[in-house]
């Protein structure tokens, strides 16, 4: 063969690896029926011993959700507006990555890349779209615009499921940024929460030259000595001031009572094969992530829905269910265990943007903030939110971005600013 075929070969090659093809959602029939038969045939255990959450999830609140899920949910409605998004697939170092690309009408709109957590997906962030991609529909001006990026985490939704060691935050965080480059953005920021937040963190450590900031709603602020005395359930330092230490309590708290989920699958990812095979177990691990969390989502199921409505929660799980992606989501933290660390300082020395809903798993202190992000250009409590803000207050998430990010749509456009997404996307 010739240097000229080989270099051919090469280029065919690499034009099908960049290539991005449009995706729909399309579950048959047959899973849907399938997934009501299994709900309906749960085998249930007695109820809990206690009158609170302190077990667990509720024998009374998974009823409820399952009744509802089996007899009203409508799977059919968010996949119609998922197909009403851009969506697409493209390969990054062999694996799929699915992700919705909406690009704003307004001139110079800033390129966003917004990453969700676990037990979660791309469903989380759908209610933001509408008001950063357009926000003079949503009460803010032109020049706060964002061309969205939303990418489904390898092993969720409908991404590819690694079939080998390796993808772990450090590896989705470069893939973010060679899926931001294919599309044609030679600028842009990026935002998250809970594993979304540690890996747009990551994206910040590693600071390529693209990425001008971050935004996070799960700031990695505390210092290395206060995060291991928080894990060993030591009593909080002497020297705290009274935000330091209540923060330092919230996260002793999830520690030692709040993370059960994130030692399993750190530990035996593989062990879950009773969520993999039964819907309600599923959603029972769904639901028990954090006690504010799981108010609120106990709340809807009784009638008194905040924030978040029981088809919210249970498109969530549902898009799991069919993907079959609750293993292939587990192994995340087991590929970082003991590597990173969740809400420790990281080193970040770009531009940061932080966000603190109150019912976060800690409110982050402005104080170590400020040590945790030399560059911190953005820092606000909210009144109201917790740990999933996109999901549950999107108007007042997506306030925060256009605000967080405001300082630096100026050097983007003294820059080159981003190219328009390739034709396909």
């Amino acid at each position: 063969m010739t240097n000229a075929s080989f270099t051919e070969q090469g280029s065919k090659q690499l034009a099908h690896e960049n290539a991005v093809r449009p995706f729909r959602a399309d579950v048959p029939e047959t899973e849907l029926t399938e997934l009501r038969r299994r709900i309906n045939a749960t085998k249930w255990p007695e109820r809990e011993t206690v009158t609170d959450a302190s077990q667990g999830v509720q024998l009374a609140t998974i009823q409820a959700l399952a009744r509802y899920w089996a007899t009203e949910y409508d799977w059919r409605k968010v996949e119609a507006r998922l197909n009403a998004l851009p969506q697409f697939i493209t390969e990054i170092d062999g694996l799929d990555i699915h992700f919705i690309h909406v690009r704003s009408k307004h001139e110079n709109a800033l390129p966003l890349i917004v990453t969700h957590g676990w037990p979660g997906s791309i469903i989380e962030q759908m209610k933001i779209i509408g008001p950063l991609t357009n926000p003079t529909a949503n009460g803010s001006e032109a020049s706060d615009a964002f061309h969205l990026v939303i990418p489904s985490m390898p092993g969720y939704g409908y991404s590819g499921k690694p079939t080998t060691a390796g993808w772990d935050v450090a590896h989705i965080a470069r893939a973010w940024v060679a899926l931001m480059k294919r599309l044609g953005y030679t600028k842009f920021v990026a935002q998250g929460g809970d594993w979304g937040a540690v890996i747009t963190e990551i994206m910040g450590l590693q600071a390529p030259p693209e990425l001008l900031g971050i935004h996070t709603n799960m700031p990695g602020i505390f210092p290395a000595d206060i995060d291991k005395a928080a894990a060993s359930g030591a009593a909080a330092p002497l020297g705290l001031s009274a935000d330091e230490k209540f923060a330092y309590e919230r996260l002793q708290f999830v520690y030692q009572k709040g993370i059960a989920y994130g030692y399993q699958m750190g530990l035996r990812p593989q062990t879950l094969y009773g969520i993999a095979d039964s819907p309600v177990g599923l959603a029972a691990y769904f639901l028990d992530h954090d006690a504010r969390s799981y108010e609120l989502i106990s709340r809807a199921f009784a009638g008194k829905s905040e924030g978040l409505s029981r088809d919210d929660i249970l498109d969530n799980i549902t898009i799991t269910w069919l993907t079959n992606t609750a293993l292939s989501g587990a192994r995340l933290y087991w590929e970082n265990w003991g590597k990173l660390g969740y809400f420790n300082v990281k080193g970040v020395s770009i531009p940061v943007a932080v966000s603190v809903f109150p019912d976060e798993l800690y409110p982050a202190p402005r104080s170590w903030a400020e040590q945790a992000y030399p560059k911190l250009i953005h820092y606000n409590k909210l009144d109201k939110g917790g740990h999933f803000a996109a999901w549950e207050q999107p108007q007042l998430f997506s306030e925060e971005v256009r605000v967080g990010f405001r300082s630096l749509r100026k050097s983007f456009l003294g820059k080159e600013a981003g190219r328009a997404g390739r034709e396909a996307a």
